[in-house]
């Protein structure tokens, strides 16, 4: 009797829990959209660090192209000359004349976070007092900039963020890939944030002012760090400054053709959410609801208990928001254990081109050398070259610098 009791309890509450949060989840996700806020016109300059070919980069990049907003600049930056990602950036200025676009490629490495490192670079051709950081992968709406910015007017915000929805590119990897985002990431920062919480800051997007930035001490201040998104929404909350959950939901892609591809980059946020936050993460598995619910009903076969998890189930049915997807979930929220408890027993991460270790919420990794970037001598007259150049031949120099359609 003692033994039945002991097994019957925990797994009571542990459908009670995973079926409540299943239920508020879905109930949070499945709101109509927020009331449009405030529309800002203030100039601002978008800080975009690129690197290399992505699927659909030209078409995210040109959604920012399209803003309907007065008065903006796109910064781009990459390390090497030979990065595709110029390409398109070359043909965005083709196709959007009136764009104010500069190009920033240097090949300084400053710290081991490669993607601050090139922000760091970039951010020295940003003109405006407002800043936008988003993500190459990201596309937005025509109002986005409009929007995102309109709380900065208040000087007690430090930082305003998004978040954002997966955009499947390809098959079945992909799509469970986005199910990471929609069906389990996007619902608990909004079950966190109806609770209080504004522990938070996206890579999807964060806007800042540049006084803000220069009081954490710039983007240098977050150069050895993983999750640098999350710390410059956290330096700023260290000031007494606020963070802002924006009303605008952008789309990033995910574009994971393979299981190990798709494992990897989740790995990476399992372990870089378990190093920010130890102990919520230790008790995130409740939020894994087919597993949960299944283990429950197994310590617990009562009618009631059975119950509840169908309640469960149901929620997370209408979570996943169409019948392909909920199919998926139950496989989608065991990958998800699975993630969580290898995440527990290491420290390393794959990041594009470097693999990392997570210590003391920060990141140790040899940045990968990189040869100087070599470009051939500027000949076209719209655009002006400003930093070093050093002759390496007749025909190339050794160029760290910005290209611009604009003076600085």
């Amino acid at each position: 009797m003692a033994a039945g009791l002991a097994a019957i309890v925990p797994g009571a509450a542990l459908v009670c829990v995973a079926a409540g949060y299943a239920l508020a989840a879905a109930w949070l996700s499945r709101r109509g959209p927020a009331p449009r806020g405030a529309m800002a016109t203030t100039p601002v300059s978008v800080l975009k660090p690129l690197c290399g070919p992505e699927p659909r980069l030209y078409a995210n990049l040109a959604t920012f192209c399209r803003q309907r907003h007065p008065c903006f600049q796109l910064v781009f930056g990459v390390r090497a000359a030979d990065d595709p990602a110029i390409a398109v950036v070359e043909r965005l200025r083709r196709d959007f004349p009136d764009c104010d676009i500069a190009l920033v490629i240097d090949p300084q490495v400053h710290g081991s976070n490669l993607k601050v490192s090139n922000l760091i670079n970039l951010f020295r051709a940003a003109r405006h007092d407002a800043l936008v950081i988003a993500d190459s992968d990201v596309a937005v709406a025509p109002d986005y900039l409009a929007r995102v910015t309109a709380p900065l007017a208040d000087a007690g915000v430090g930082v305003v963020t998004c978040l954002y929805r997966g955009h499947a590119i390809g098959g079945f990897w992909s799509r469970l890939g986005a199910q990471f985002i929609d069906d389990w990431f996007a619902p608990a920062v909004r079950i966190a944030h109806a609770g209080g919480s504004r522990r938070f800051a996206f890579g999807a997007t964060i806007a800042l002012r540049r006084d803000a930035l220069a009081a954490i001490g710039g983007f240098e201040a977050v150069r050895d760090r993983l999750a640098d998104d999350f710390w410059l929404g956290e330096l700023t909350r260290q000031l007494g400054l606020r963070t802002v959950l924006s009303e605008v939901v952008v789309t990033t892609d995910i574009a994971e053709d393979g299981f190990t591809l798709l494992w990897q980059h989740e790995l990476r946020w399992m372990r870089t959410i378990a190093s920010l936050n130890p102990a919520g993460y230790a008790f995130s598995f409740v939020t894994f609801t087919w597993p949960m619910l299944a283990l429950g009903m197994w310590l617990a076969p009562l009618p009631l208990v059975i119950t509840a998890a169908a309640v469960g189930m149901i929620a997370r049915s209408v979570l996943a928001g169409g019948a392909a997807a909920a199919w998926r979930a139950p496989l989608r929220d065991g990958l998800l254990l699975a993630c969580w408890a290898l995440a527990l027993a290491g420290k390393r991460v794959r990041w594009r081109e470097q693999v990392l270790s997570v210590r003391d919420r920060q990141h140790s990794g040899q940045a990968p050398a990189l040869s100087p970037a070599i470009l051939p001598q500027a000949g076209d007259g719209k655009k002006q070259a400003a930093g070093a150049a050093t002759k390496s031949s007749p025909n190339h120099a050794t160029f760290t610098g910005i290209q611009t359609k604009r003076p600085l």
